[in-house]
């Protein structure tokens, strides 16, 4: 399922890299990524602390002691979404919230079973764990049909794995954005980055590459109607398997007249309501 016909798609591969916040403190937010989601502190110096797991970056926080809180209306951050490997390490993630934290909601969506949360300064969370493929619900057209059902939280505790840190195979699963338009969102993340349409719900759009349920979320639900800005989400990396397909990307974001800046030996671009992506080939 494509955004159409004649809408290039990203190889397969492509997937999310790291994710990026501007906070105000950085100590207490280092803290809830390390105790609470598990990751591992990877580097770390007054401004700047950079969190993964099993030496993969995958979180980096920036203090910004200036910057204003996101305003109630600004377009941003939902959640990031954190996938663990496995059932056992959701269940250990449970534990750590149940421990250090407050579980904000959690939900079986078919495709996944997830649990949500806040962090210090109001970002959303996500730690979940994915069903195998071939259990996804499929729509005809080749999309997946996901719910929002209750999670048996004693069925996942029982099967805690335990433990103080994210497990090996640890990543960032998907990025969910709040966005002032879906169809403007889906013109960019589809039409001109290359993403496919997974799921269309109308006031919520679910894209991917590599055939993956989702690795954005697009949604209006809130009635955001200014673009991004403030405290929160800086940027977040799009990883693609080569350079032809960097360079691809590239060439899209050109003809549509989207700026784009080199950075890092990727790119560098917004997206229609001033969110920051990241493109870099592995």
């Amino acid at each position: 399922m494509t955004g159409s016909e004649d809408s290039p798609s990203l190889p397969p591969e492509t997937r999310l890299g790291r994710t990026a916040l501007s906070v105000h403190d950085l100590d207490a937010t280092t803290e809830f990524y390390r105790t609470v989601v598990g990751l591992a502190i990877l580097e770390r110096n007054a401004d700047t602390a950079t969190l993964g797991v099993d030496g993969t970056p995958l979180l980096v926080l920036r203090r910004d002691a200036d910057a204003s809180p996101r305003g109630r209306d600004q377009a941003g951050l939902f959640h990031n979404a954190f996938l663990l490997p496995s059932r056992g390490a959701l269940g250990a993630a449970l534990e750590r919230i149940r421990e250090h934290w407050t579980l904000d909601g959690a939900s079986d969506h078919d495709v996944s079973e997830a649990l949500y949360l806040s962090d210090p300064e109001g970002n959303g969370v996500e730690l979940y764990r994915d069903r195998p493929p071939e259990e996804w619900p499929r729509t005809p057209d080749g999309g997946v049909a996901m719910a929002t059902r209750p999670l048996d939280l004693d069925g996942v505790a029982a099967e805690s794995g335990g433990g103080p840190n994210a497990p090996a195979g640890t990543s960032l699963g998907h990025v969910h954005l709040e966005v002032t338009s879906v169809p403007t969102a889906r013109e960019f993340y589809v039409e001109t980055l290359g993403f496919d349409v997974r799921m269309d719900a109308g006031s919520a759009l679910f894209v991917a590459a590599d055939g993956y349920h989702h690795h954005l979320g697009l949604n209006a639900w809130n009635g955001r109607s200014s673009p991004a800005g403030g405290r929160g989400l800086a940027w977040f990396e799009v990883l693609v398997p080569t350079e032809a397909a960097l360079r691809a990307v590239g060439e899209r974001l050109n003809d549509a007249g989207v700026p784009a800046d080199e950075r890092d030996g990727g790119i560098e671009t917004r997206d229609p309501d001033g969110i920051r992506i990241r493109i870099r080939a592995e």
